[in-house]
């Protein structure tokens, strides 16, 4: 019996995972879900999972995504953000979406796209995991390319640096080099839990300007 895809239900802070699926059926099913859902897919040789975040881990994807781009831009470096766009290459079999993901050495490659096609374009500078619930899927990002990502979680920030084709945990980032990142992510994060996201941001923006 075949079931549509508007008929299964996955609760938030769960994942369902689905195997033999082909590549022109994830294409489908992405279309089916369209471009306004809550649910994350992560997709491997014929397996996909599909997740759907708790709303705690919304909140803190558009914290993070907020600080990075306020740096980037009192560093005054050009960047395009591209959220949780699927990332995806046919050749590799390979397809993820992250919460929040940043061009930035390429954001000249993919101003003006709407899309990211792997196949041809660069991967993003830097993508970002909040693992509230749920494990980052390092091995679609290592296969993708992405060189910096970011795994955000009850502990704190990691950031992972491909090199060699895999993930090396640093404490540093090389998108903001000389830069305490994890520091930075870690008390302005719980800042926008505890003072709110406007005095928080506040403050971090006056952070910026006495040391930067």
């Amino acid at each position: 019996m075949l079931l549509k895809l508007q008929q299964i239900i996955v609760k938030p802070g769960h994942q369902m995972l689905l195997k033999d699926i082909s590549w022109q059926q994830l294409e489908n099913i992405l279309e089916e879900m369209g471009d306004k859902r809550a649910a994350r897919i992560s997709y491997s040789d014929g397996w996909l999972e599909i997740m759907v975040p708790l709303p705690e881990h919304e909140k803190d994807k558009e914290l993070i995504g907020d600080l990075v781009k306020i740096l980037l831009e009192q560093l005054q470096v050009d960047f395009e953000p591209f959220g949780s766009t699927t990332l995806k290459n046919e050749r590799m079999r390979q397809a993820v979406e992250p919460d929040t993901s940043f061009y930035i050495q390429n954001q000249a490659a993919v101003i003006g796209k709407n899309r990211i096609d792997l196949n041809i374009d660069p991967p993003p500078d830097l993508a970002i995991e909040v693992d509230i619930t749920s494990r980052t899927r390092f091995n679609n990002y290592e296969i993708l390319g992405v060189p910096e990502l970011w795994r955000y979680t009850k502990q704190g920030l990691e950031i992972f640096v491909l090199q060699d084709g895999q993930y090396i945990k640093s404490q540093s980032s090389p998108n903001f080099p000389n830069i305490p990142i994890i520091e930075l992510v870690n008390e302005y994060v719980q800042q926008c839990l505890t003072i709110g996201r406007s005095q928080a941001m506040r403050n971090f923006k006056a952070w910026m300007v006495n040391n930067l």
